[in-house]
């Protein structure tokens, strides 16, 4: 029953969240994959990278996005992100049952990772590499307080997430504190260790040597393994400007529940009410020191905490006991919980508004309706759409800051963007013909100030400048003021 009433909620919770900025490059990277059976190592949608080096590190999960879609066109997709949402949510609320031993903690425990999850719920491929971290926890668990033939589901987890997300090396440094820690026994007041049996410890550490032969099991080699720290270390430009990757800002509200959740164990721990293990104190501080750094890592802070936290509250709340249970009651909150569900699952109608309202639909129907040709300039949150909406224009930038902070265009836009460089420079170095952009972008206000440029189309989200067609040179097509309105 505590389950319908997750699934209900991860349902309610992403039905509105359809239009992911990042969804439209990964699905048109599924197709490319999918119709040419070759996995992409090159740029294959930009004109301003001269097809620079990619690595393909969520290659498999843009394939299964693809393949939604393929199923089922935008509710298919739809239903993925709703599977992968309630998948995410009770792959945690067993791992806190059982780290708790206790279903109703367990779902309190649910309710955590959901809190901070909500910071990232979006049809990507990280969904995907967190319901794997949740996973290996899970292995983990049940290896070291059951039997540690789990552990060797480790090597087969491993060859699927490094080829689905890079929060794979997240998980192998999960594994090797566990295998640290296993070797170390002592207590300090509520915080201790216990040392695992050696036969456990061993298959662990076999277990993990296995894992790390298994990401070698990839397309993209060394340095697939070797890019999420190349991201973390080296692309100063992408962690400084992109706003997931921003500082926590401890006024939030998801910053005032961590300090609130880490405040609760620690007094848990001082008080004798409960004990922390060194492995997890050693998780808490990576889970806290990654969202801290950057939000979008409060998706990590909420797995690890979710199920140690239960742990520490297990006993505060009586256990489940079958005999109390009102077995039909729950039958009927399970088909209401079913039904709401499904008439809370958005129309086809619905999907489509909400893409509208958030990419450049209508300004698309524009440019192939006036058939407006030469190079693009486009906002970095409209590149996603455009590659998928738009193929036959190449685009500028895209959300795959990468490999634009690699070649230099990352840089070169946030100048421009950010009216630290002449307008009109950047415009001439890459002889772009007409700029789509967002609405509120100062450029919008700047560029029809230049000479040979003016606004060609306006709507609710983006706005068309392009250049004047008297004046710009041979083979431009003519375009028509807008209407008044549009």
């Amino acid at each position: 029953m505590l389950a319908s009433v997750l699934l209900v909620l991860a349902v309610l919770t992403v039905r509105s969240r359809f239009d992911d900025p990042d969804l439209w490059w990964n699905l048109k990277t599924g197709e490319v994959i999918w119709t040419s059976h070759t996995i992409p190592a090159t740029d294959l949608f930009s004109y301003t990278t001269n097809h620079h080096a990619w690595i393909p590190h969520e290659w498999l999960a843009q394939l299964v996005i693809y393949a939604a879609y393929r199923w089922g066109g935008f509710p298919g997709l739809m239903f993925l992100l709703c599977l992968l949402a309630a998948t995410l949510l009770l792959a945690g609320y067993l791992l806190c049952s059982l780290y708790a031993k206790n279903s109703k903690i367990g779902f309190l425990g649910a309710l955590i990772i959901w809190m901070f999850a909500t910071i990232g719920l979006a049809l990507r491929a990280q969904m995907i590499g967190y319901i794997f971290l949740i996973v290996e926890l899970l292995l983990i668990q049940l290896g070291r307080t059951r039997n540690p033939r789990w552990f060797f589901c480790l090597p087969f987890l491993f060859v699927v997430w490094v080829n689905c997300h890079a929060s794979f090396i997240l998980g192998l440094i999960v594994g090797a504190v566990f295998w640290g820690t296993s070797m170390l026994t002592f207590r300090a007041g509520s915080l201790l260790s216990q040392r695992w049996e050696p036969d456990r410890r061993r298959k662990l550490a076999l277990a993990l040597i296995f894992s790390m032969g298994a990401i070698t099991l990839n397309p993209g080699g060394i340095q697939q393994i070797f890019y999420p720290l190349d991201t973390m270390l080296n692309m100063p430009l992408l962690i400084g400007n992109v706003a997931e990757y921003a500082p926590l800002r401890m006024s939030e509200a998801r910053g005032v529940a961590l300090m609130a959740l880490l405040l609760l164990s620690f007094l848990l721990v001082m008080t004798h009410r409960a004990r922390l293990f060194w492995d997890e104190s050693i998780l808490l501080a990576i889970g806290t020191w990654m969202a801290v750094s950057h939000t979008r890592m409060l998706f990590v802070f909420g797995i690890l905490i979710a199920p140690v936290l239960s742990r520490q509250l297990a006993k505060f709340w009586e256990g489940y006991d079958a005999e109390k249970d009102l077995w039909g009651l729950n039958a009927v909150f399970i088909a209401l919980a079913l039904y709401v569900a499904y008439v809370a699952f958005p129309s086809g109608r619905n999907l489509e508004e909400q893409v509208e309202a958030n990419s450049p639909v209508k300004a698309v129907e524009f440019i192939k309706a006036n058939h407006l040709t030469g190079p693009m300039l486009n906002d970095h949150a409209f590149g996603g759409y455009l590659i998928w909406a738009a193929p036959e224009h190449p685009v500028f930038l895209d959300g795959r800051t990468d490999v634009f902070e690699w070649t230099g265009v990352f840089r070169e836009f946030g100048s421009w963007a950010t009216l630290q460089s002449d307008p009109d420079a950047l415009l001439k170095k890459y002889d772009v013909s007409f700029c789509l952009l967002n609405r509120e972008s100062p450029m919008v206000r700047v560029l029809p100030l230049l000479p040979d440029w003016k606004i060609v189309y306006s709507d609710n989200n983006s706005v068309i400048v392009a250049r004047n067609p008297t004046l710009s040179r041979a083979g431009t097509q003519t375009i028509s003021e807008p209407k008044p309105g549009t």
